[in-house]
């Protein structure tokens, strides 16, 4: 198993950073040219909303190898110490904005991956945790 990757999001050039680390991980587990694109535009999705939403646009990253199944995969954590997300659901349906979005990015990351699974509250930040399996 690859060695855990754990990085700070403080602001708009770690978003850079997260990509290319997610890129680097999902290239070394075997994934492919297309994979590993979705996987760069979903961390690149999450990573900017912390740098918009969260406190002191501060949160980290966790990028792993996962397995289940009989399957390996690649497993990515955001969190941060944000505001929160009030309503979860309304947060991941398309066109939903809280800002001045597309309202693209938690739904699109979400049809990006294999799996996603948001938890958050008002005053308790958000933490996203997204899977692909390798194919």
């Amino acid at each position: 198993m690859l060695d855990e990757r754990v990085l700070t999001i403080s602001g708009e050039a770690d978003i850079v950073t997260a990509r290319q680390a997610a890129r680097q991980f999902a290239a070394a587990l075997g994934f492919n040219a297309m994979d590993q694109s979705r996987i760069t535009t979903a961390v690149s999705e999450l990573a900017r909303n912390v740098v918009r939403y969260a406190t002191n646009s501060h949160g980290v990253v966790h990028v792993r190898e996962t397995e289940a199944d009989g399957r390996t995969g690649i497993e990515i954590v955001v969190a941060d110490e944000g505001p929160g997300i009030a309503d979860t659901e309304q947060a991941m349906r398309r066109g939903f904005s809280s800002g001045n979005g597309l309202g693209l990015g938690l739904s699109g990351t979400g049809r990006l991956m294999d799996e996603m699974d948001m938890k958050s509250a008002p005053g308790e930040g958000t933490c996203v945790t997204i899977r692909k399996w390798r194919r």
